[in-house]
C-alpha cells in the first residue's frame, strides 16, 4: 500500500507562488507515474498535471500551462508542482496521484489533499 503525503498548501495573494511537494511513505515511487489533480467547493476533481516515471513526459492542463511546473526527484523520492503567477481560480485543494500498470491493471494511489488559497 502506497500512503502519499501532500505539503506545502497555504493562503496567497494573486499573482504569488507556492510549491506542493508529495512525499510517499512505505515504499520507493520510482515506478509510478506522479499527478496532481484539484478539486474546487462545488466542482469535480480535475486533472492539472502529471510525470512520467522517469521525469521525461509532462503534461499540463491547459488551464496551468505556463504557470505550474511538475518535477520529480526519484533520490529524494519526492514529486513537486511549482505554482507561479497563482489567480483565484486556482483555488482548491490539491491532491496527489500515484499511478502504476502491472500488466494491465492500473493502480491508483491518493493523497489526503493540501489547501491552496489564492486571494485577490
Amino acid at each position: 500500500q502506497v500512503q502519499l503525503v501532500e505539503s506545502g498548501g497555504g493562503l496567497v495573494q494573486a499573482g504569488g507562488s507556492l510549491r506542493l511537494s508529495c512525499a510517499p511513505s512505505g515504499r520507493t515511487f520510482r515506478s509510478y507515474a506522479m499527478g496532481w489533480f484539484r478539486q474546487a467547493p462545488g466542482k469535480e476533481r480535475e486533472f492539472v498535471a502529471s510525470i512520467s516515471w522517469s521525469g521525461d513526459t509532462t503534461y499540463y492542463a491547459d488551464s496551468v500551462k505556463g504557470r505550474f511546473t511538475i518535477s520529480r526527484d526519484n533520490a529524494k523520492n519526492t514529486v513537486y508542482l511549482q505554482m507561479n503567477s497563482l489567480k483565484p481560480e486556482d483555488t482548491a485543494v490539491y491532491y496527489c496521484r500515484a499511478r502504476i500498470v502491472v500488466v494491465t491493471t492500473t493502480y491508483d494511489y491518493w493523497g489526503q489533499g493540501t489547501q491552496v488559497t489564492v486571494s485577490s
